[in-house]
């Protein structure tokens, strides 16, 4: 059965931090979509030039539950993982796919911004952005690129994005997949 992954936007996401994935996980075969977590499916990215237009708010998500996703990703960025945080159907959207035990993705600030005040990273290894660990109050942070522990996938930011996606990658399918995707990105 094929892989469906769920990416969360919000106004100020980090564009590398989002289209990375969205583009290995297609390339992987993954079915992606991407939900705003607004009533516009127009989602503006962090530096302003880049608009995406989202498959689905997440007001849809929440009617159809978390049952159909593997995986569900957050983009950093400020004020973008500010704003997933404020979300409550963020929130309770992450916690039930925690508890499902699918995987939860976050890079850049999103580990400590949105995932710590959930609970998500208690007893958890991760990693965020250099200076974002200060505000995570529970978790072991590392200075790994990209962490892996249990369900939940953190990174570090812009510069570790493709790497991030591989890592899904290898979690979601396999070390194979993993790395035909690398190989062909030039990873």
């Amino acid at each position: 059965m094929k892989k469906k992954v769920l990416v969360l936007l919000a106004d100020g996401f980090e564009e590398v931090e989002a289209v990375t994935p969205i583009d290995y996980l297609c390339r992987a075969g993954v079915e992606v979509t991407t939900a705003a977590i607004t009533d516009s499916l127009i989602v503006k990215g962090r530096w302003g030039g880049l608009k995406v237009t989202a498959d689905i708010t997440l007001a849809e998500i929440a009617k159809q539950g978390t049952g159909g996703w593997d995986a569900v990703i957050l983009p950093g960025g400020m004020p973008g993982a500010e704003n997933l945080a404020a979300s409550k159907e963020t929130g309770a959207l992450l916690k039930d796919m925690a508890a499902d035990g699918k995987l939860v993705c976050a890079i850049c600030a999103s580990p400590a911004v949105v995932l710590s005040p959930l609970g998500l990273i208690k007893g958890k290894k991760f990693t965020c952005y250099p200076g974002m660990e200060e505000k995570a109050k529970e978790g072991e942070w590392s200075d790994k690129r990209v962490v892996v522990d249990g369900n939940i996938i953190t990174s570090r930011g812009a510069g570790t994005a493709g790497e991030f996606a591989i890592a899904i990658i290898k979690k979601l399918l396999d070390e194979t997949a993993a790395k035909k995707i690398a190989d062909a990105v030039l990873l």
